[in-house]
C-alpha cells in the first residue's frame, strides 16, 4: 500500500508539474500578436480582401471581350417552303448542324468605365477595413487583457485581507476562550470572513470568465492556461507631456474608411447617369453549317448535291441608343444621391465623435494619473493606520471595531487604487484608438 500510494503521489507531482509548464505567459504584446493572427474578426476581413480582388476582377472581365462558342444539331420532319413566282422551293433538309463563335467587345460603354474606375476604390476599401478591424481587435484585446490583470490585482487584495482577518479571528478566539473577549466580537469576525470568502469565490469566477473572453476575442483555445505578468499593469509614467492640441485626422483608419465609401456612392451615381449614354460594341460571329437528306453526310465527304457545307461571317458595330425607361434611371440617381449625402452626414458626425473621443482620452487620462498618485498615497496611509490599529488593539488600547474599520478603509484604498490602474489604461487605450496610434500597442 506504501508503494501505491509513493506511486500515485509522483503521478500527481509529475501531472501538475506538466499543468505548470503547460501554462503560457502572455504579455500585452504577445496576446495582441497572437490576435492579429488567430482572431476569426481578422481572419474573416482578410478574406474579404481575398473576396474583393475577385469582385474587381469581374467588373474588369466586362471590359475585355468576350467570346463564346454554340453548336446544334436538329432534326426536320416538316420542312418549309417558299412560294416564289407561282413555285413552291423548299428550304433546307431533315438534318442540319452548325457551330459557331461570337465575338462581342464594348467600344464605348460609360457604365463599363465607370466599374472599371470603383473596381480600384473598391479594393481599397476592403483594405481599409481590414485595418480598421485590426484595430477593433486590438482594443479590445487590450481592454480585456487589463481588466483580467485588475481583477487579479484585486484577488490578490482579498487573499492578503483574508489573512490579516483570520489571524484576527485566531486572536479573538484565544482571548474569548480565556474570557477576555465576548462572543459576538468572534461572530463578527467570522462572518466578515465569510463575506470575504464569498467575495473571493464570485472574483475567481469573474476571473475565469473574464480569461475566456480574452482568449475568445485573441482567437486562443478556451482550454489554453495563461498567466498574466502583473507588471503589464502597474507600469504607468508619473507624468504626462502631451501635446496641447490632437494630431490631424487624417491619418484615421476610420475617417478614411468612410471617405472611401463616399467615393464609392458617388461613382455608384455617376454609373446609373451613364445609363443615359449610348453604348457601342465590336460583334463577329462565324458560322459553319452542314445540311444534308440524310444523317451520315452531315460529316463525311459527299458529292451528293443534295449535302451542303458552308460557313458565314459577320463583322459589325452594335449600337444601342436609350430613349425613355419612365424615370427609372432618374430614381435611381435621386436615391444615390440621398445615400451620399445620409454617408456624408455619417462622416461629419464621426469626425465630431472622434475629436471628442480624443478630448475625453486626454482629460480622463489626467484624472486618472493624478488619481493613481492620491490612491497610492491613500493606500500607504491606510496600511500605516492599520499597522497602527492592530498594535494598539494587541496592546488592549483600540475596541475591535476600529480594528475592522480600518481593515475595510485598507481594502477600500487598495481596490480604488487598482480602479485607477484600469482607468489609466482604458483611458490611454481610447486616447491611443483616436489618435489612430493604437498599433503602436503591439511595439511597446
Amino acid at each position: 500500500m506504501n508503494i501505491r500510494l509513493i506511486i500515485g503521489t509522483l503521478l500527481v507531482a509529475l501531472t501538475g508539474t506538466q499543468t505548470v509548464s503547460a501554462q503560457q505567459v502572455l504579455t500585452l504584446k504577445d496576446a495582441l500578436h497572437y490576435a492579429l493572427t488567430h482572431s476569426e474578426a481578422v481572419k474573416k476581413a482578410q478574406l474579404d480582401v481575398e473576396g474583393g480582388k475577385h469582385q474587381v476582377a469581374e467588373v474588369r472581365a466586362s471590359a475585355l471581350p468576350q467570346i463564346e462558342v454554340n453548336s446544334a444539331l436538329n432534326y426536320n420532319p416538316v420542312i418549309g417552303k417558299l412560294v416564289f413566282a407561282g413555285q413552291s422551293v423548299t428550304i433546307g433538309q431533315p438534318w442540319d448542324s452548325y457551330v459557331g463563335a461570337q465575338l462581342n467587345q464594348q467600344v464605348f460603354n460609360q457604365q463599363v468605365f465607370t466599374g472599371l474606375k470603383a473596381a480600384k476604390t473598391t479594393g481599397e476599401f476592403y483594405e481599409l477595413s481590414a485595418d480598421l478591424t485590426e484595430e477593433q481587435v486590438i482594443e479590445r484585446v487590450a481592454t480585456n487583457y487589463y481588466q483580467v490583470l485588475v481583477n487579479r490585482e484585486q484577488l490578490n487584495v482579498i487573499d492578503t485581507n483574508l489573512k490579516n482577518v483570520r489571524v484576527i479571528y485566531e486572536i479573538v478566539s484565544n482571548q474569548y476562550e480565556n474570557g477576555l473577549a465576548k462572543k459576538i466580537d468572534v461572530d463578527r469576525i467570522r462572518v466578515n470572513i465569510t463575506n470575504l470568502e464569498t467575495q473571493r469565490e464570485e472574483l475567481v469566477n469573474g476571473i475565469v470568465m473574464l480569461e475566456n473572453q480574452l482568449k475568445y476575442t485573441m482567437g486562443m483555445p478556451i482550454e489554453t492556461a495563461i498567466v498574466l505578468p502583473e507588471t503589464e499593469l502597474k507600469e504607468v509614467p508619473m507624468a504626462l507631456d502631451l501635446p496641447e492640441q490632437p494630431n490631424g485626422m487624417d491619418h484615421l483608419v476610420e475617417l478614411n474608411l468612410m471617405s472611401k465609401q463616399l467615393e464609392l456612392l458617388d461613382l455608384q451615381h455617376k454609373a446609373y447617369r451613364a445609363e443615359y449614354f449610348p453604348t457601342l460594341a465590336l460583334v463577329s460571329n462565324y458560322t459553319y453549317t452542314a445540311m444534308s437528306d440524310r444523317f451520315n453526310y452531315l460529316y463525311k465527304s459527299s458529292e451528293d448535291p443534295i449535302a451542303a457545307r458552308f460557313g458565314s461571317m459577320v463583322i459589325g458595330l452594335s449600337l444601342r441608343i436609350p430613349i425613355f425607361n419612365g424615370f427609372a434611371t432618374r430614381a435611381r440617381m435621386g436615391q444615390a444621391k440621398v445615400d451620399y449625402l445620409k454617408a456624408e452626414q455619417d462622416l461629419w458626425n464621426t469626425k465630431q465623435s472622434l475629436s471628442l473621443a480624443n478630448e475625453n482620452a486626454r482629460i480622463q487620462l489626467r484624472n486618472a494619473l493624478n488619481t493613481i498618485g492620491s490612491q497610492r498615497e491613500n493606500v500607504r496611509l491606510a496600511q500605516e493606520v492599520y499597522e497602527s490599529t492592530q498594535n494598539n488593539y494587541n496592546n488592549g488600547l483600540a475596541p475591535l471595531t476600529d480594528l475592522l474599520d480600518t481593515e475595510n478603509a485598507l481594502t477600500q484604498a487598495q481596490n480604488s487604487y487598482t480602479q485607477a490602474l484600469l482607468n489609466y489604461k482604458i483611458a490611454e487605450i481610447q486616447l491611443k484608438k483616436a489618435s489612430g496610434e493604437i498599433k503602436s500597442l503591439i511595439n511597446e
